[in-house]
C-alpha cells in the first residue's frame, strides 16, 4: 500500500480550514493533513516539525501573507497549492509559472485536479525555479519567463524569445527563436489570456499568435506575415485591421 502524501493547511480562516480538510478526507484520500494552522508563523513551525510533502497555502492572511512564508525556507522542497480569491491578473501569475491555486469557495473537482497535479510533480525537483517565477510574474506587471509544460516536465523559456505560437488541437507548438519548435499541452487560448497585456503579442489567426518583433516582412495584399526564420503566417481578413492597429501602437508604420 502507498504511502499518504503528508500535507499541512495554513489558512487563518477556521472555517475555511475546517472545510478544505474535509473536503480532502472525503475526495482526495492519497493525502493526509497531519497540520492545520491560522497563520504563516504556526506553519512555518509545522512544516520544519513535520516535513509535509504538500501545502496548502492562503494568500491573504494577517501579519504576513502566504508569499511571506517562503522567504523562511532557503529551498522550498514541497509542493504548494495557494488558496486564493485574487483577481484576475494574480491567476495569471499563476499561471505562467504552474504552480496551483484554487479559488475560494473551492471547487471540488478543482481540488481533485490540483492535487493530482501536485502528486505528479512530487519528485521533479522544481517547486523552487516555479516560484520564484511566480513570484516575479505577481509583483511586475509583466513577466518575463512561462513555465512550459513538455512530455518531460516544465520548461522555463523567456518569453521574448517566443517567436510565434501555433495551435495544434489540445497542444500548441511554440517555436522559439532558437532551436526546434516545443510541443505544449496547452491550448492556445491559454497563450492568448496569459500574453493580452503584452503589445508585441498578437493573436493574427485562430491557428496563430505571433510576435511582432520577429516579423520580417507584412505582405497586405496577401494577409500574410514573414517572420525572421522563413515562416509565413496568416492574418485573418476580421484581424486585418487590428493588426494594423497594433503595429501603430509598437510605433510601426503602416502606409
Amino acid at each position: 500500500m502507498t504511502a499518504p502524501i503528508k500535507a499541512i493547511i495554513i489558512d487563518d480562516e477556521d472555517r475555511a480550514r475546517n472545510t478544505l480538510a474535509s473536503f480532502i478526507k472525503q475526495f482526495c484520500p492519497e493525502v493526509e493533513i497531519i497540520a492545520s494552522v491560522a497563520n504563516v508563523p504556526a506553519g512555518v513551525i509545522a512544516i520544519n516539525q513535520h516535513r509535509p510533502q504538500l501545502v496548502f497555502l492562503d494568500i491573504e492572511m494577517p501579519e504576513y501573507n502566504g508569499f511571506e512564508l517562503l522567504n523562511f525556507f532557503r529551498d522550498v522542497d514541497f509542493e504548494i497549492i495557494f488558496v486564493t480569491a485574487y483577481h484576475e491578473y494574480t491567476l495569471k501569475a499563476f499561471e505562467v509559472s504552474a504552480v496551483d491555486y484554487l479559488l475560494k469557495p473551492v471547487d471540488i473537482d478543482k481540488l481533485k485536479a490540483a492535487v493530482e497535479k501536485a502528486v505528479a510533480r512530487l519528485n521533479k525537483q522544481d517547486m523552487q525555479q516555479r516560484i520564484d517565477l511566480l513570484k516575479d510574474a505577481f509583483h511586475h506587471e509583466q513577466f518575463n519567463k512561462i513555465a512550459l509544460p513538455v512530455s518531460d516536465g516544465l520548461l522555463f523559456v523567456e518569453v521574448n524569445d517566443i517567436m510565434y505560437l501555433e495551435a495544434d488541437g489540445s497542444y500548441t507548438n511554440v517555436h522559439l527563436r532558437t532551436g526546434a519548435p516545443l510541443l505544449v499541452s496547452k491550448k492556445i487560448k491559454f497563450f492568448e489570456d496569459v500574453l493580452a497585456a503584452r503589445a508585441n503579442f498578437f493573436r493574427s489567426h485562430k491557428s496563430y499568435i505571433v510576435n511582432i518583433n520577429f516579423i520580417k516582412k507584412y505582405n497586405r495584399g496577401e494577409s500574410s506575415l514573414l517572420l525572421e526564420n522563413g515562416t509565413s503566417v496568416y492574418v485573418a481578413r476580421e484581424r486585418k485591421s487590428d493588426f494594423e492597429q497594433q503595429l501603430k501602437d509598437n510605433k510601426l508604420t503602416v502606409g
